[in-house]
C-alpha cells in the first residue's frame, strides 16, 4: 500500500488527508444518527395522551428523555410555548424543526465538498502523471523504453484510482444521510401538526 502511494505522486497527499476527513464526518454522523432509534410513533402517542390528560408535567419528562432525537427538541419547545396563539405556535416549532434539522446537516457540507475534490483531485494527477510521462519521452528522445515512462503512467493511473475509491462509497454515505434527514424532517412536520390538533382538542375538552 505504502509502495502504491508512493508512486501515485504527492497529489496522493491531499487525496488521502481527504479521505482520513471524510470518514471522520462518516464515522460521526453514523454514531449519532445510531442514538436517534427510537419509534416515533409510540413516542409521539405518548406525549400526546399526557397533553390530552392534562399531564403537562409528564410530557416534558418524555422530551427530555429523549432529546437527542429532533422530534423531542420540537415538541419540548411547543409544550413550552403552549398558550401562544396557535398560529404563533406552529411558526416556532418550525423554527425548532429547522434548527434540529440543521444539527442533523452538520458537517455533510463538508463531506459532499471532499465527495466533488477527490475525483478532480485524481483527474490532477492523472494531469500531473502523463506530464512526467511524456517529459521523460522528450528526454529520452528515441531511447525512450516503457520502464521509463512507466512511473509517470503509474501515478496518472494510481490517483485516478485513488480518488474514485474515495469518492463512490463516501457519495454512498452522503445520500444515505440526506434520505434519514430527509425522513426525520417529515415526521417532525407531521407530528408538529398533530400536535397543534391535540392541543386544540385538550384545550377544547378544557373549556367544556
Amino acid at each position: 500500500m505504502w509502495g502504491f502511494i508512493v508512486k501515485g505522486g504527492p497529489v496522493m497527499i491531499p487525496i488521502i488527508l481527504g479521505s482520513i476527513i471524510g470518514l471522520a464526518i462518516i464515522l460521526e454522523k453514523l454514531w449519532m444518527f445510531n442514538r436517534l432509534k427510537i419509534n416515533t410513533a409510540e413516542f409521539a402517542e405518548e406525549v400526546f395522551q399526557n397533553i390530552r390528560s392534562n399531564k403537562i408535567q409528564k410530557a416534558l419528562w418524555l422530551c427530555d428523555h429523549h432529546i437527542d432525537h429532533p422530534l423531542a427538541g420540537v415538541l419540548k419547545a411547543g409544550i413550552e410555548r403552549r398558550t401562544l396563539a396557535y398560529d404563533r405556535l406552529e411558526k416556532i416549532m418550525e423554527q425548532a424543526g429547522n434548527t434540529q434539522v440543521q444539527r442533523l446537516e452538520k458537517r455533510l457540507g463538508g463531506l459532499a465538498s471532499i465527495i466533488s475534490i477527490e475525483p478532480l483531485m485524481g483527474f490532477l494527477g492523472t494531469i500531473t502523471g502523463l506530464i512526467k510521462a511524456f517529459m521523460s519521452w522528450e528526454g529520452a528522445g528515441a531511447n525512450v523504453t516503457v520502464s521509463l515512462l512507466a512511473l509517470g503512467i503509474y501515478e496518472a493511473m494510481l490517483t485516478t484510482a485513488a480518488g474514485l475509491i474515495v469518492a463512490i462509497p463516501y457519495y454512498i454515505c452522503y445520500n444515505y444521510f440526506i434520505s434519514k434527514i430527509k425522513y426525520i424532517s417529515t415526521e417532525i412536520n407531521e407530528y408538529a401538526t398533530q400536535f397543534i390538533d391535540v392541543l386544540a382538542e385538550s384545550k377544547g375538552v378544557e373549556s367544556k
